[in-house]
Formats: C-alpha cells, sequence, structure tokens
C-alpha cells in the first residue's frame, strides 16, 4: 500500500443521502492543520479546495487541505 503526507484541516462527513436524495453532511471545524498519513487508494478525488476520501461503514470524507492543487497532481498523476 502506498501512502502521502497531507496537511488537513476541516472536513466533511458524508452520511449517504435522504428520501429526497440530498446528501447528508456532518461538518467538523478544526482550528489549524494538522499533517496526517493517507494510503493513496482511499483517495476519490481531489478538487482545488478538498480531498474526498472514503471512511468507515462506507461514508465519505471531504477535507480541506493546505497542499496546492498542482504539488498533489504531480504527486499523484504519474
Amino acid at each position: 500500500m502506498t501512502f502521502i503526507e497531507l496537511t488537513l484541516g476541516s472536513y466533511m462527513i458524508s452520511h449517504g443521502y435522504d428520501e429526497h436524495n440530498k446528501e447528508i453532511l456532518e461538518e467538523v471545524t478544526v482550528d489549524g492543520f494538522s499533517k496526517k498519513i493517507v494510503a493513496i487508494s482511499r483517495i476519490k478525488s481531489i478538487s482545488e479546495k478538498y480531498i474526498l476520501t472514503d471512511y468507515l461503514g462506507g461514508r465519505w470524507i471531504y477535507w480541506e487541505y493546505k497542499e496546492s492543487f498542482k504539488e498533489l497532481k504531480r504527486i499523484l498523476v504519474k
């Protein structure tokens, strides 16, 4: 398994969808950013603001990240 070090901040946990097909999000705000080691296989997508990873129980997490989009693209797209 290959890992990447990321500097992650606040995040949103997606708990699925309600009966109206609206995503159920739990927002978690933290002070600042902290370094985490993430398995690359858990990364589903990256936008200019969020990195989407899978989580326990079939949930997903949208993390804010400190690195630049360009830097992550260079590391991940080979």
